[in-house]
């Protein structure tokens, strides 16, 4: 893993200035591009309950 000047001073401002990291995604093109839905509690309540079956 290769840690970059740019990350650790990303990471040490946004911990002084008490805010989560963001990553810009604009900035990296070659990065793949990742789609997250929103969680629906339907869905999450299947998932506890297939659970609990097994």
């Amino acid at each position: 893993m290769a840690i970059s000047y740019d990350a650790v001073k990303q990471l040490t401002l946004c911990a002084v200035e008490r805010r989560p990291a963001r990553l810009n995604l604009d900035v990296y093109p070659y990065l793949p591009r990742a789609n997250v839905a929103t969680t629906k509690a339907r869905s999450y309540m299947a998932l506890v309950n297939q659970r609990g079956a097994a």
